[in-house]
């Protein structure tokens, strides 16, 4: 063990050497001349120097031991859920109180160029930001919620890297919903079909106990979160890992451990104000599999969870993409990401966590402008998805694979703020029988339509669409239908739903209508009172300042069912004899739907759906 040792400390040396030698760390400025550098004690540096090495020899063999590198087309939900190697090696051990880190178990990386760090401040901040803007995005750790009911939850202190905060979160509730066993989180209210990990192929409902998570089990999410993200930035070849250098600092001084109280130390009077101090601070780390990156996250985890953690994420997903071609990606590379006057998360930042590209249209694939010049929009299916208070005004349309990701978790935009939406159910985006034949049958009525989205048809046109869906209406009907020479969508509909099943019609003697039920919940990271939990004191009730968690009832009518259909009808028991005489119709009265800004998010993605909770309305600023 000793000579294994000190072959791979001999390594290390021979590498240090072929390449730059590690930049000294910068502690806190000594007294003397301006500019003038401070001399460093023989032991200090001494000391120094090997721990340098070590961490060196330790990254080699941390890459050594990986035996599955994954391919450059394989998918990062693959390889996560271990189906790429042998499966239990891929979850990564998380540092626990009994055992954290120390900084010979940490590769702090190496600097930025001087070029590298202007780019990369001018990208993310642009020449005129604010002196609020960098203080925001300096004070926001990546952290979660020690609220008992939002455990499963991070926290947002600052505006502003939201966006950064709410793709992350929805990452993590595709593990801790989707993938609890593979994560070793107890959900005994799951239950899954584990032979399709596609959710039209599976049906699978997840548990909402988030009270009973673990802290380890919360870190490993992260880390698998983080670590899914960084790699779909690189385009599944490589994760680049930003850091500090100062996190060094203390810890040279002392036998210290990387935990909270080294970090905060660590950080006492840092700022990022230009591109010069990324330049001094900023440390990167390149990893090419999976699991080895996994394991960079474990260790400089509390980094991440400091209050530079947001911010050192967005960089890390930038430079795993490469600034190059985030700057390709975008259609006006000339406007920082982060967003004046008050420092939002732009678009491309979502659109780069969640799809691994940087562009700022949410529309699926390209859109031709002519001349040579296109818009460009999102290119693929997507894990999470997205949609925004913005299309409901009108603003854009976001395109169906933001809209119907592979699991039913959406990032919800709105002016100012970014939450996060999510079902337990996969079966949420499948349609239901009658809806699947309501599309059949419009598809059939559009391909005949010839008056431009006029909604009506020619009789031979109308003939077409009954032998295609093989709806068979009575001759009286038909003859009714085409008396005037053209047939319209809104007569033509009325008639199917007054015909039964069996003949090819809508009729459903449950008077349901194929309305669907199910409940969403949304998730706002941002601290605000929470009436419902108040807690009461001498002096009255107080409210708790915490996120929200918002659970929502929501019934979806069939998208081209007439309003009049929408209420609710139950047939009577007592119902029998011919139909036109001898059924007595109760109409039930519908519970009243309630409103709030997140309704119109959720009806760009099930149009004129009926929401329903309990207490305060849901907030999505």
């Amino acid at each position: 063990m000793a000579d294994h040792e000190e072959e791979d400390l001999r390594m290390a040396l021979r590498m240090s050497m072929q390449n730059s030698p590690p930049e000294p760390k910068r502690s806190k400025p000594r007294d003397g001349p301006a500019g003038a550098p401070a001399e460093e004690p023989s032991e200090v540096k001494t000391r120094r120097l090997q721990r340098e090495l070590m961490a060196a020899a330790a990254e080699k063999r941390m890459l050594d031991t990986n035996t599955c590198p994954p391919s450059a087309s394989a998918s990062p939900s693959k390889v996560l859920s271990g189906s790429a190697g042998s499966g239990s090696g891929l979850a990564p051990k998380v540092a626990t109180k009994d055992k954290e880190l120390s900084l010979e178990e940490v590769n702090l990386g190496k600097g930025l160029s001087e070029e590298d760090a202007r780019q990369l401040f001018s990208m993310v901040f642009g020449p005129e930001v604010t002196k609020g803007i960098l203080v925001q995005w300096s004070n926001q750790g990546i952290r979660f919620s020690s609220d008992p009911e939002t455990s499963m939850g991070l926290v947002q202190h600052e505006g502003g890297p939201c966006g950064v905060l709410a793709a992350i979160q929805a990452f993590v509730l595709k593990y801790l919903l989707f993938y609890p066993a593979e994560l070793g989180i107890v959900a005994p209210n799951m239950h899954q079909n584990t032979g399709s990990r596609t959710p039209s192929n599976s049906q699978c409902v997840a548990s909402n106990n988030f009270a009973s998570l673990t802290e380890d089990a919360k870190a490993s999410v992260l880390i698998r979160s983080m670590g899914e993200i960084l790699f779909l930035c690189g385009s599944n070849k490589r994760a680049v890992i930003a850091t500090l250098s100062v996190i060094g600092d203390e810890t040279e001084r002392a036998d210290d451990n990387l935990n909270d109280e080294v970090i905060t130390k660590s950080l006492e009077g840092l700022s990022i104000e230009s591109a010069a101090d990324l330049h001094k601070v900023l440390r990167v780390s390149t990893y090419t599999t999976q699991e080895s990156a996994f394991m960079g996250l474990q260790a400089v985890l509390p980094v991440f969870q400091s209050r530079m953690g947001a911010l050192l994420f967005l960089i890390s997903a930038l430079l795993s993409r490469g600034l190059d071609l985030v700057q390709s990606d975008r259609d006006d590379p000339g406007l920082p990401l982060v967003t004046a006057p008050f420092g939002h998360a732009s678009q491309e930042i979502v659109n780069l966590l969640l799809c691994g590209q940087a562009v700022p249209n949410v529309f699926d694939g390209k859109m031709d402008l002519g001349g040579g010049m296109s818009l460009k929009g999102i290119s693929k299916t997507v894990e999470v998805g997205f949609l925004t208070l913005l299309e409901s005004l009108n603003f854009c349309k976001v395109g169906q694979y933001l809209k119907s990701p592979k699991w039913p978790i959406w990032v919800v935009g709105s002016e100012s703020h970014y939450t996060v939406l999510f079902s337990l159910d996969t079966t949420v985006q499948d349609e239901n029988e009658l809806e699947g034949r309501e599309s059949q049958i419009r598809r059939a009525f559009d391909a005949q339509d010839q008056s431009g989205g006029g909604g009506f048809i020619s009789v031979e046109g109308f003939h077409q669409v009954l032998r295609e869906t093989n709806v068979k209406l009575p001759t009286e009907k038909v003859d009714l239908l085409c008396n005037t020479g053209f047939i319209v969508w809104s007569e033509l509909w009325q008639v199917i739903l007054d015909l039964d099943k069996s003949l090819g019609g809508l009729k459903d003697s449950t008077g349901l209508m194929g309305k669907k039920v199910f409940d969403l919940y949304h998730f706002n990271g941002i601290a605000k009172s929470d009436l419902n939990g108040s807690q009461t004191t001498s002096g009255g009730d107080i409210p708790v300042q915490r996120p929200r968690l918002t659970k929502l009832r929501v019934s979806v009518p069939p998208r081209w069912t007439p309003e009049e259909y929408m209420t609710d009808v139950v047939v009577s028991s007592a119902s029998s004899g011919n139909e036109s005489g001898g059924k007595v119709i109760e109409i039930a009265k519908p519970e009243p739907a309630q409103h709030a800004p997140l309704v119109d998010c959720i009806r760009t993605r099930w149009p004129r759906a009926i929401c329903n909770w309990v207490g305060d309305p849901p907030s999505i600023v």
